[in-house]
Formats: C-alpha cells, sequence, structure tokens
C-alpha cells in the first residue's frame, strides 16, 4: 500500500475516482513473465485491473465531471490519465458496477463463448465448469435462456446450491466431494436423460476438461475461455488424458479472448439488458470493502471463497 498525490489534469488528461475495481484469474498469468496476450505485469508497479469511476476533474473536452468511466487502472483509489485511457459508460438503465460483471467483458467473455465459440444449437446439452463464478454463472444462464438443459459445476455445498436454487440448472455437480469427475458427470448425463454433452465452456481445465471429453458428442465443441486449475501449479501440469478421443469424436477445441469479439458488443450489450430488465439475469457478486482488501478478494479466486464476480467497492 502506498499513499501519493493526484495530480492535477493537463491538457487532454482526467482525473478519475475509482467506485469498484475487479479482480480476474487472469491477473494471475500477468504475474508470470512468459509470453502471452498480455504482457506481464511490471515490477514495482501499481498493479492493473478493470475498473469503473466518476470523472471529478477533467481538461479533455470529451469528458465532464460526474461522467461515469471504465479503465484498466484498478487497484487503486484515484488517478489521473490520459483519456484514451477511459471509455465513457451509460448508467441511465443500469447500476456502474454491472460494467465490470454482465454488461462488461465478463458477460463478453461468456456470450462469445457460447454462441459464437460454443455454436449453441439447438438441442445441445452444455456442461460449464467453474459455473458458479463470473464468467461461468453467465454462462449457463445464457444456455438455460436459449432453452438448453445445463449442467454445471463447482466446489462446495453452497455453490452447489447456488447452481441449484438461483440459476436452476438441470444438474450440478460438486467437484470437491467427487472421487472421479467423469463418472460422476456421467452420472448426471444419465440423470436429465441426455446421451453426453454437445457444448463444454471450460473455465478450468485438468480434470474438467478430461470429463467432458469422455462425455462428449460426436462433433460436440469446447469453448476454452481459461484453465484456473493449471495457472498456481508448482510442477508440470497434466493434461487430459484421453485426448486421442479429440479425433476419434471429431471434437472442436477452440481457445479464445474476449477482446478478440468486440465487434459483438452492441448486439451482446441489447441482449444482456434485455435479459435484465425482463428479470431473467440472477446476479451476484462478492463485494470486498476498500483497497486494503484487493488481496483477499484476488486469492478468494483461488480458494474457492468466491460466488460470482469478484469486486472490490472502493468509492
Amino acid at each position: 500500500m502506498a499513499e501519493r498525490d493526484v495530480p492535477v489534469p493537463g491538457d487532454g488528461e482526467v482525473q478519475v475516482r475509482n467506485l469498484f475495481m475487479a479482480v480476474d484469474p487472469a491477473m494471475r498469468g500477468r504475474m508470470d513473465d512468459a509470453k502471452s496476450y498480455v504482457p506481464p505485469f511490471d515490477l514495482d508497479a501499481v498493479m492493473e485491473g478493470p475498473a469503473i469511476g466518476e470523472v471529478v476533474v477533467s481538461n479533455d473536452s470529451g469528458f465532464a465531471p460526474g461522467d461515469i468511466v471504465f479503465s484498466r487502472l484498478g487497484w487503486r483509489e484515484a488517478f489521473t490519465a490520459p483519456s484514451s485511457a477511459l471509455q465513457l459508460r451509460d448508467c441511465s438503465d443500469l447500476p456502474a458496477q454491472a460494467y465490470l460483471g454482465f454488461a462488461g467483458v465478463t458477460g463478453l467473455t461468456a456470450y462469445a463463448g457460447m454462441l459464437r465459440i460454443g455454436e449453441l444449437k439447438p438441442g445441445d446439452v452444455v456442461f460449464v465448469s467453474a459455473a458458479s463464478g463470473g464468467v461461468g454463472s453467465l454462462a449457463c444462464q445464457i444456455a438455460k435462456i436459449k432453452g438448453h438443459k445445463v449442467i454445471g459445476a463447482a466446489g462446495g455445498p453452497r455453490k452447489l446450491d447456488f447452481l441449484r436454487d438461483r440459476l436452476g440448472l438441470d444438474a450440478a455437480i460438486d467437484y470437491k466431494a467427487e472421487d472421479n469427475l467423469t463418472k460422476a458427470l456421467a452420472r448426471e448425463v444419465k440423470a436429465i436423460g441426455a446421451g453426453g454433452i454437445d457444448l463444454y465452456f471450460d473455465n478450468v481445465g485438468g480434470d474438467h476438461l478430461h470429463a467432458a471429453i469422455a462425455l462428449a458428442n460426436p462433433f460436440a465443441r469446447m469453448a476454452i475461455c481459461g484453465m484456473i486449475s493449471q495457472y498456481n501449479a508448482a510442477g508440470a501440469v497434466t493434461p487430459p488424458r484421453n485426448l486421442t478421443q479429440i479425433m476419434t469424436k471429431r471434437l472442436r477445441l477452440e481457445g479464445f479472448i474476449a477482446t478478440d469479439h468486440m465487434d459483438l458488443e452492441q448486439h451482446f450489450l441489447a441482449d444482456m439488458k434485455a435479459w435484465h430488465k425482463a428479470g431473467l439475469l440472477q446476479l451476484t457478486d462478492t463485494v470486498h470493502e476498500g483497497i486494503g482488501d484487493a488481496v483477499s478478494a484476488f486469492l478468494g479466486l483461488f480458494d474457492g471463497s468466491n460466488l460470482g464476480r469478484t469486486l472490490v467497492r472502493l468509492g
């Protein structure tokens, strides 16, 4: 923790007081000096993450005090930055923090993964790992809104209740209570009267991906969004042991990054706002209070204490 003066904005700069910041599993990847789709965090520099804030002072004609803006300058209570680092957000019909959740990149990730990468089709049976998380819970709900049978996996009784009672999934698996995830998925597939799964939305990798491949129907699609089970692995990771089935079942696995699908933003926002207005989205955030709790919020992504999107209230 450090205290800093926030400078008066120069030409083309804006001063912002953050209201909320979000923490993401993807931040873990930026803590390794490895080549990826985003550069690693700089040592001895302030952390960065998605945030929503209010303009306090503006020296740019495109922004005015009171405007709500999105930035990647979380992990700080206030900042002054070039206006190019900010994006205006309309909060006339949504709360500001929605742009860190279902109306932001989190929602776009679920939307693009389920509808474009996964090519959700009539009659599909869907399996989602980390189904109680920010992305996973929205992926489940998109599939349910579209009329599909959905099986979700999460860890612990509290999350299992959330999947069944709040999200209304057709089946839910507590992977922490199962000795064999593949057998557990086979049991739940049979219980809902299905022969296998047609679409897998992967946030976990590892045993979850192995189970999905094992229960996949021929020509199933798998949208690979994340592999959180591997991010903190101390040694060599264990890949799925049934990769030959990708060939024999003619499966399609495709990794994706939400920001490659910004062309969907207009349609995505229109759908999300309509579903929210109609009361079709069940929204749950885990909210931590104050920047001093930011590290605990981040660690909660990996110890299983989070439910839904994890935010830190800064304002």
